[in-house]
Formats: structure tokens, C-alpha cells, sequence
């Protein structure tokens, strides 16, 4: 197929537009990652001149720093764990129950937890953890992660069940199965696909999060890597770069691995199986 003139030069004149729209995008990234290993961080100097980890050997050594990246990895898998189970068990209690209006409760509860969120909400959870004794303390922080995101993680994963045929579990149980065994046996391994979603936008959400934390915790043995990123300013608020360049590519790493760990298990082609 032989290309006219203006459309050559339309072809070329839109490769020209993406590679530059791709390059904005691309600088930062590249910048981001290529700042950790430099001495002076300066916008105009992406590549190092020269190469140095010192600038982790000084963040490693803020044991502030390292704690709170262990808080934040104990409060993600927390919430992580209690909404995977909360979400997967309720899911199935309403896809599989014949209880009148299950559908308009679960449309309820998506709509309060979307509706009545973030800051909106700060005040009156501030009022139940402190009136419960929780405040300072992890659990405190995973019960309001699990309470803000299970809504919407049972609304994804019933989708994901009411996908399977009533009939499987079933039959399992005419062989003799429990309700129990054809639950672990039959179905949750079909819904698997549906909790490796939910376990990685949780973990994703309650990773990234600042604002609770930040309102429900006092004290450096419990803050996450979102709050303690902020103990690399000056006292005049100004950002010592390097060192926070340094911090904030360890804080994305768990992410990273998350998102390769379930790209080489799954690919990313989502399926289920039944045990034989």
C-alpha cells in the first residue's frame, strides 16, 4: 500500500507529537531514578557526575526513616490480610444467599464509603479510635483501611462470584463436599483472579496513604515511610533532595515488586481453576 504525500507527513508529524509527549513524561522518570545515585541533585544534571550510594548509606542510617518503612509494610499486609477475608467471605455470603435487597445493600454501602470519605470522615473515626483506646497504634490504622475499603472490595468481588454457576458447588456437594470444602475447593479457587485485584489495590491504597495515619499516630514507632518522608526537610521546609530522591525510590520499591510478583504469577491473564 503505497502512502500520498499528506499522509506521510501526517504519519510522521503524529510519531513526531508522540515521541515528544513520550519524552515529557519519560524526563521525570528518568531523572527520578537517576537522582538517588547522584551527589548534587540538580535539574539539569539527570545522569550522575560521578556515581555515589551515599546518599543511602545516609538514609539507612536514619533509624527513624527505616521504622517507619517497617510500619508501613506491617499496616499494608494488615489491611491487606483482614480485607482479602472480610470481602472475600462477605462476597459470598451475598452472591450465594437468598436474603431480599442484598443487591441495594451492597449499592449502599459502595455509595457511604465513596460519599462519606477521606477528611469527611477524619472527625468522627478520630472520635471512635480514641473513645475505643486504639490511638498510636497499628490496629488502629488497618481497622480504618479495612472499614474504608471493604465496601468496595465486596462489590468487586461479588461480581467476580456471581460469575460462577451455582451448580458447581452443587455438584461437589452431591459428592459428598461440605459447604465448606466446596467454598476452599470449588469456589474460591475460580475467584482467585478477583482477590489478587483486591489484595493489590489495597495494598496499593494503604501504602500510599498519609492522611490517616498521619491524624491517628503519634509516635515514631508506629508512623509509616507516607509520614516519615517529610523528616527529610529542612527545618524551613525546604526539601533536601538527594536524601529524598534516595527515600522515596526504597518507598516505591515494595510496590514494584508487588506489580512484578503478580505479573510473573499471573501475567496479568486473570483466570481460575477448579481442584480436581
Amino acid at each position: 500500500m503505497t502512502l500520498t504525500l499528506p499522509a506521510f507527513v501526517g504519519r510522521i508529524a503524529f510519531s513526531a507529537l508522540a515521541a515528544l509527549i513520550g519524552a515529557i513524561f519519560a524526563l521525570p522518570l528518568i531523572w527520578f531514578l537517576f537522582a538517588p545515585f547522584n551527589a548534587r541533585a540538580e535539574l539539569g544534571l539527570a545522569v550522575p557526575d560521578p556515581w555515589t550510594l551515599a546518599n543511602f548509606v545516609t538514609v539507612f542510617g536514619n533509624s527513624y526513616a527505616v521504622q517507619a518503612l517497617w510500619n508501613s509494610l506491617i499496616q499494608a499486609v494488615g489491611g491487606v490480610i483482614l480485607v482479602g477475608a472480610a470481602a472475600t467471605l462477605a462476597a459470598y455470603a451475598l452472591s450465594r444467599s437468598s436474603i431480599p435487597g442484598k443487591g441495594a445493600v451492597t449499592y449502599i454501602l459502595l455509595l457511604f464509603s465513596s460519599v462519606v470519605s477521606g477528611s469527611a470522615a477524619m472527625v468522627p473515626i478520630f472520635l471512635i479510635v480514641s473513645a475505643a483506646g486504639l490511638m498510636d497504634t497499628h490496629l488502629a490504622v488497618i481497622l480504618t483501611f479495612a472499614g474504608g475499603l471493604l465496601p468496595t472490595a465486596m462489590f468487586i468481588l461479588r461480581d467476580f462470584i456471581d460469575s460462577i454457576p451455582k451448580s458447581y458447588e452443587e455438584s461437589a456437594m452431591v459428592a459428598g463436599a461440605s459447604p465448606v470444602q466446596a467454598f476452599f475447593d470449588v469456589a474460591l479457587p475460580v475467584i482467585r483472579p478477583g482477590i489478587v485485584v483486591i489484595v493489590v489495590w489495597a495494598f496499593v491504597n494503604i501504602w500510599g496513604s498519609f492522611l490517616i495515619p498521619f491524624i491517628l499516630l503519634r509516635s515514631s514507632d508506629t508512623m509509616p515511610a507516607s509520614v516519615a518522608i517529610y523528616s527529610f526537610y529542612s527545618e524551613a521546609g525546604t526539601p533536601i533532595v538527594t536524601l529524598l530522591a534516595a527515600y522515596s525510590l526504597i518507598y516505591s520499591l515494595p510496590v514494584i515488586v508487588l506489580y512484578l510478583f503478580v505479573s510473573w504469577k499471573f501475567g496479568f491473564r486473570f483466570f481460575g481453576g477448579i481442584k480436581a
